[in-house]
């Protein structure tokens, strides 16, 4: 058998982990569409984002299709938080920012915010958006300008826009250009990528 196709293979994930951004991630907070959520992860995947953080403290984390999100939930990892304290203890600890997803007025628009800063969003279920004990605790609420007569866009929607921002950011910083981890992380990575 030729290793030509495992060549392949370590070039493409090498690529992959090169433009992997450890420091700009999610927060789902009780996002309960199993649609939403594969969605969500897609896109992490799609603009470099390691690592989503669920944060479920009343609705269980949705069952999801093997076929719609394996590929995706393969790529991302999760980690879990019991409470807010934990997720923002976890959160700070790697220097990040935290944004919350909100209508307040206190929200500024989703251009106003310097995505090249260690990053994590929080994004907020699909009827009552994001939590007051998480608004509370956020460093600042963030909006998508919108100009029609919908108020809002659809989770996994808002998601990608939010991280197509961030990645336009990032790419014109040059954050894109190199890898993030460093040789060490970026080999651990590759060889636990090797296995699935």
């Amino acid at each position: 058998m030729s290793k030509e196709p495992t060549e392949r293979r370590k070039a493409r994930l090498l690529e992959v982990l090169s433009h992997r951004q450890p420091d700009l991630t999610l927060v789902l907070a009780n996002i309960h569409d199993p649609h939403n959520v594969s969605a969500i992860y897609r896109s992490c995947d799609a603009f470099g984002v390691s690592q989503v953080n669920l944060y479920y403290t009343n609705t269980p984390f949705p069952a999801l299709g093997r076929k719609t999100s394996a590929s995706a939930r393969k790529w991302v990892e999760s980690v879990r938080h019991k409470d807010s304290a934990a997720l923002m203890t976890s959160l700070h600890g790697q220097g990040m920012q935290v944004l919350a997803t909100s209508c307040t007025p206190t929200a500024r628009p989703l251009r106003e915010w310097d995505f090249t800063r260690p990053t994590a969003v929080i994004m907020g279920n699909e009827h009552s958006g994001v939590e007051q004990d998480l608004l509370n605790v956020a460093d600042g609420e963030l909006y998508i300008p919108m100009y029609g007569m919908i108020q809002s866009f659809n989770v996994s929607v808002a998601a990608a826009i939010i991280l197509s921002e961030a990645a336009r950011q990032r790419e014109a910083a040059g954050m894109y250009g190199t890898p993030r981890l460093d040789a060490a992380s970026l080999q651990a990575k590759m060889d636990e990528w090797l296995e699935k």
